[in-house]
């Protein structure tokens, strides 16, 4: 039996201190099967993002246990999960953050030179031809539209080959025709790297499009559908 990409048992998350304490996940369990597609919708402030960043090992949890990709994380130290996520996880956030001063293939390729890679600039060149930007390679983030921006963090994401490719409202930023062509590119590199992904959006059918849909409110996992099927 394939190990699944990500198991949540118990997790529990509060942030800030004292009175401003706030409760963020509460006894969340999941269990995310290796190679699936995964929507996360929700209103404003019910956790969505949290769980991203936990998953990312960007929020350590105060309770639970949290496997990803078949690490436990909460064994890692930080530089232990800064290891985990650039070898484990691919992230592509709303803002496209993206360095300035690089080109697009600096971009891309820059992180993977830090992880020791000796191919890095190679292999950058053939994600962001893979993405469509094979004629864009020297051109910096200001010279870009934002749909080409979002595409230079996906092949930025997924250069290194993780296990698990991360996104939160990868769409938010952009109009609603060059957010459906992000959305294309997206889920044609994780079909065609075999990733698991991992969607956090406020638009429902766009969940909808991914193998399973969880809802969230309050912390909680209130909701969860696999073709049209309620599990949960």
């Amino acid at each position: 039996m394939t190990e699944p990409a990500i198991v949540l048992d118990n997790v529990d998350l509060s942030l800030g201190a004292g009175a401003a304490r706030v409760h963020i996940l509460k006894r969340l369990s999941l269990t995310v099967a290796a190679g699936d597609s995964l929507g996360i919708v929700g209103p404003s402030g019910s956790g969505k993002s949290t769980l991203l960043m936990v998953l990312a090992g960007l929020e350590r949890i105060d309770a639970g246990a949290i496997s990803v990709g078949g690490v436990a994380l909460a064994g890692l130290d930080e530089d232990g999960l800064a290891r985990f996520r650039g070898r484990s996880v691919g992230i592509v956030f709303q803002s496209f953050h993206l360095m300035e001063t690089m080109t697009a293939l600096e971009n891309v390729a820059v992180p993977l030179e830090l992880a020791g890679r000796r191919d890095a600039f190679e292999r950058a060149r053939a994600e962001l031809e893979a993405v469509g930007l094979g004629d864009r390679l020297s051109h910096h983030p200001g010279e870009l539209s934002g749909g080409e921006q979002q595409r230079v963090a996906i092949a930025r994401a997924l250069a290194p080959e993780p296990a698990i490719l991360i996104a939160d409202e990868p769409t938010g930023n952009l109009d609603a025709d060059t957010g459906r062509d992000i959305i294309r590119q997206m889920f044609a590199a994780r079909a065609r790297k075999g990733a698991t992904l991992v969607l956090v959006t406020h638009d429902r059918a766009l969940a909808d499009t991914c193998d399973r849909r969880i809802t969230m409110r309050s912390g909680e996992i209130v909701e969860d559908v696999r073709n049209g099927a309620v599990r949960s």
